[in-house]
């Protein structure tokens, strides 16, 4: 390693802490609410990544006996959003396009929710999937046809709403989550599923062992939104391998975060993350091959401000 990385990634990292102290503690500093040992985290719908996520999280918090974390099923995203500020959890999880959304009172949001981050944790992979000998080859394709577009509430509905925006398409859009997504493409009930997940999501590379898909790519598409929304999104690839895949399919990246109410004790998200960067690798292996979860890359949550707990923890472990 150049004998200059390390001091660069402290720089790095002291720039973003700094700038997320003084957004979280504008969001609200919690000094006074005396620690709390119960704690609930929205995750998803059942059989989702964010739920398996969610599970295993809760339950290596719950076992360390530092904390008691509860699991809440949900319909992902929006709705786990729409929970935390009205006090129904203290966590959740969310991608990066809604989080924002919260924070700033755009779009799904009509204004702006209390909402703090705890890490930016991995990357969603949008998939636009599709019967291989189907009429769906390319986005263009999709104008006019039966697009599974995810479950209301979800971050995908947004995600891929503003896809489709982008590109001028129009389609005749279902919204369901992505076990009935996919049995209905499997039916032939769908010309077309998006989905917003890993890679490899296992529902999805179970399907293509019975049934031969195109995965269309998105990177034209994924460019514009970038430039639009900012660096919520990111092109990213489907590695060639995955779902069978011949070659690598360019595509759209969507964050992750762990997310919290700002009232949350600051001990109490310290002893999360101290959880979440000792067991990161087994907890993102149901949801993600290959991730890494980084200090450098956990405090990358854009408009989204840290948790002062999280702040205080990434100051006090990485400098």
């Amino acid at each position: 390693m150049p004998a200059t990385t390390a001091p660069r990634r402290r720089t790095v990292l002291a720039a973003a802490l700094a700038a997320a102290v003084t957004a979280g503690c504008s969001a609200g500093c919690s000094a006074g609410e005396g620690p709390a040992r119960a704690l609930r985290l929205a995750t998803g719908p059942e059989g989702g990544p964010y739920n398996a996520f969610g599970r295993s999280f809760t339950e290596t918090v719950t076992a360390s006996g530092r904390l008691t974390l509860t699991p809440v099923s949900s319909a992902a995203s929006v709705d786990n959003l729409q929970q935390l500020a009205d006090g129904s959890v203290d966590l959740a999880l969310t991608t990066a396009d809604v989080a924002e959304d919260a924070v700033l009172g755009h779009d799904t949001f009509d204004h702006s929710l209390g909402v703090t981050a705890l890490a930016r944790v991995y990357v969603n992979y949008l998939h636009l999937l599709a019967p291989a000998d189907g009429p769906v080859r390319e986005l263009a394709d999709l104008a006019g046809r039966r697009v599974a577009t995810g479950a209301v509430g979800s971050g995908l509905q947004v995600t891929a709403a503003r896809l489709l925006r982008q590109a001028g398409i129009g389609v005749r859009q279902h919204s369901l989550g992505l076990a009935d997504s996919l049995a209905a493409l499997r039916s032939g009930a769908l010309d077309a599923v998006f989905w917003s997940g890993g890679v490899p999501t296992s529902a999805v590379s179970a399907l293509a062992r019975e049934l031969p898909l195109r995965f269309v790519p998105l990177d034209a598409v994924a460019a514009q939104l970038r430039e639009r929304y900012g660096p919520v999104y990111t092109g990213v690839t489907l590695p060639a391998g995955a779902y069978g895949l011949a070659g690598p399919v360019a595509t759209l990246g969507v964050g992750n975060y762990l997310t919290a109410r700002p009232g949350v004790p600051e001990d109490a998200v310290r002893q999360l993350l101290g959880i979440l960067f000792d067991r990161w690798a087994t907890l993102l292996r149901s949801v993600t091959a290959g991730a890494r979860l980084e200090p450098r890359f956990a405090v990358s949550t854009g408009a989204v401000p840290l948790h002062p707990g999280a702040a205080a923890y990434y100051r006090s472990v990485y400098g």
